[in-house]
């Protein structure tokens, strides 16, 4: 079952949001060859702490229960890393693709946001696969602002991506956000019978997800590597990853961690 928020509760959430994508831009200006993505980690992390923010991945407990704790503050994932990269020494290059994921509690709200980066010159199919997956992020909150049920949005996602030739990950999925990172309902980017049968929502003022299309170039099957965190592509291809918090509002879908001005990736 989804939580409504009040207009009250959406401004606080806001308020995470935009720290969240502020956290963003300074990565983003650190996105060059020979950067190691530990330094970039430290200074989010760094960030996060001067705006007395609680940074929402570090030591978030292992899915699995026995496994160890996130230990990073960003989620970097290079190339064919999905989701869930783990920073460290690591020096980007040239031609790479970066997925930092990140987020932040500010007074008691979260506000959580991806985006896919290139570094450099990338090639011209791995441009597109960030401008699709980039792309139907925007189609989905658009949709919100249209359709009266999550499943119609989702539907429409999927068939976004497969027509662009690139095929949608479906181990994970977006989540409701409030008070706590991951609320309900869970936000697939693709219909399901799970989805059609009992996980549909509807599309109502004071709800509040996050949006997470991960796409791949190739097959949509990852695998959990040694560190038991990072995802990766089962053939080895590139993926890309965006995500935005959205409320519905009266007015229509309000992404919260948009820029100042509505600036998105």
């Amino acid at each position: 079952m989804e939580i409504l928020r009040s207009p009250r509760e959406i401004a606080e959430m806001r308020k995470a949001g935009l720290l969240t994508w502020e956290a963003h831009r300074l990565a983003a200006s650190m996105m060059q060859p020979g950067v190691t993505t530990k330094e970039i980690d430290a200074a989010v992390e760094k960030f996060f702490a001067a705006h007395n923010a609680v940074p929402l991945f570090k030591n978030y407990p292992h899915p699995d229960g026995d496994g160890p704790p996130f230990p990073a503050v960003t989620c970097i994932s290079i190339n064919e890393q999905v989701v869930h990269g783990i920073p460290g020494p690591r020096k980007l290059k040239e031609g790479d693709i970066v997925s930092l994921d990140t987020g932040c509690k500010l007074n008691g709200w979260c506000g959580d946001a991806a985006a896919t980066y290139p570094i450099g010159r990338v090639a011209p199919e791995v441009r597109r696969l960030i401008d699709v997956t980039r792309g139907v992020l925007a189609l989905a909150i658009e949709l919100m602002g249209r359709c009266s049920r999550w499943s119609e949005v989702a539907a429409e996602m999927e068939r976004f991506v497969k027509h662009s030739g690139f095929s949608v990950v479906e181990a994970f999925v977006g989540h409701g956000i409030g008070r706590q990172m991951h609320e309900e309902p869970q936000v697939p980017n693709f219909v399901s019978p799970q989805l059609r049968r009992s996980g549909d929502f509807r599309l109502q003022p004071g709800l509040v997800i996050a949006i997470e299309p991960m796409v791949n170039m190739g097959k949509k099957q990852v695998y959990t590597a040694r560190d038991r965190w990072t995802q990766v592509t089962a053939d080895g291809k590139p993926s890309a990853h965006f995500e935005h918090t959205v409320a519905m509002t009266a007015q229509g879908p309000l992404i919260l961690t948009a820029g100042p001005n509505g600036e998105s990736w």
